[in-house]
């Protein structure tokens, strides 16, 4: 089965990308482009394919993270081991505006896929690298995975109770920021590709790095004052403001409240009857801070969810139900959005799935397909794309390179 069709429009319209990467955080860099409009074709091994194939529920058989992980891509198979494999990969990449890899650095370099190599060939490509621990360590080849990436940012450290384990978050939280983090570098790059002096871009990311730059202060706090955030529950070790938390209402469901400026906790504060003058600069309502949040464990858990939440939204104080999967698919504001949307597959029929985002007014990105079958794209890309004839890929087949 041969889909010509592709993605209509998007702001990364035009941008061509192959992927020798498998598994989450590559892939994923490569389907937030592919969700914006760019032509990613995705690399299996054939006959296995992608390991992501495999993860996670089936229905019926059927992956269903597949459908979504491998969604908007083409999926071509190549046997990178054989010299003919990786041919035929060097004239992929020679299409391509931008290859993205988290293949071990002594794997690029034996098979000539390396940074220096490529960008000889092709001085205008752009390159994400994903590895553990960065391409430019001592630890450059060491096997990587997102959890050990979260563990080495300083997120795991931070995340549970004070008197519990660290906890890591329920999602591959480390592939997953890492692969946004890559196609922001990889966004970052092309923004400069038609200009005459556009040397390319190699954007070397290791596993831990994503993570390690979001938790903005706990590198200056440790630094300058000597201290180490430690584990702080549902609240934050460092907050902008003296309230967040979770809690639990008369009728058994879990709701988060928060602030973010001072006077979201005065709110709070007059809700929940205290004093005005008890709340008025940022150092009494942090001296106040374990009053308020006993207060508002009280005030939540003698009312029903729905009726804390409306005598909230009341008071301008901002608070939400603890959403589950089942709550995303029936709320009106991702209904409103259209952050939900419903995709034909060729296994499974209709399937929900996230739509595109971030989105885009002037040129929307969309979901065309769900993850392809393995090798489904062979004849479009190498046939089609790259003209390579009839005679050649059945050789390639008779020698299973494809």
């Amino acid at each position: 089965m041969n889909d010509k069709s592709g993605p209509s429009g998007g702001v990364m319209s035009g941008v061509k990308v192959v992927e020798l990467a498998h598994v989450i955080a590559g892939p994923l860099a490569g389907t937030l482009l592919a969700d914006l409009g760019a032509d990613v074709v995705h690399v299996e091994a054939p006959g296995a394919g992608d390991t992501a194939r495999f993860q996670g529920p089936a229905k019926d058989g059927v992956r269903l993270w597949w459908k979504v992980s491998g969604r908007n891509k083409r999926s071509v198979t190549l046997d990178l081991r054989q010299p003919e494999g990786r041919e035929l990969a060097r004239e992929l990449i020679a299409w391509a505006d931008v290859v993205i890899t988290n293949m071990r650095c002594s794997t690029l370099e034996k098979w000539g896929f390396d940074w220096d190599t490529l960008h000889a060939a092709h001085p205008k490509l752009v390159m994400l690298q994903i590895t553990g621990n960065g391409a430019s360590t001592t630890a450059r080849n060491d096997p990587g995975f997102g959890k050990v990436g979260e563990a080495r940012s300083g997120v795991v450290h931070l995340t549970g109770f004070p008197d519990g384990p660290p906890v890591h978050t329920g999602f591959s939280h480390g592939d997953s920021v890492t692969a946004l983090m890559g196609a922001f570098g990889i966004a970052s790059a092309l923004v400069r590709r038609h200009e005459p002096d556009f040397t390319g871009e190699w954007i070397d990311i290791a596993l831990f790095e994503p993570l390690f730059r979001l938790v903005e202060w706990q590198v200056i706090v440790a630094d300058q004052l000597g201290i180490v955030p430690g584990r702080s529950g549902n609240q934050l070790a460092v907050a902008p403001a003296a309230v967040v938390n979770t809690f639990l209402s008369a009728d058994d469901i879990w709701l988060t409240v928060t602030s973010g400026t001072p006077r979201s906790v005065q709110k709070i504060a007059e809700m929940l009857g205290e004093p005005a003058e008890d709340y008025l600069t940022v150092e009494q309502q942090t001296t106040n801070k374990e009053r308020l949040d006993t207060l508002l464990h009280s005030w939540i858990g003698s009312r029903s969810a729905e009726v804390a939440l409306k005598e909230m939204a009341v008071r301008e104080v901002v608070g939400s139900k603890v959403y589950s999967a089942a709550d995303i698919l029936e709320d009106p504001i991702y209904a409103e959005r259209e952050d939900i949307v419903s995709i034909d597959d060729p296994e499974l029929g209709q399937v929900k799935m996230q739509a595109v985002v971030p989105r885009m007014h002037e040129r929307p990105g969309s979901v065309w397909r769900t993850g392809a079958q393995l090798g489904q794209d062979n004849d479009v890309v190498f046939g089609d794309w790259l003209g390579v004839d009839a005679e050649r890929l059945a050789a390639l087949r008779d020698k299973e390179v494809i």
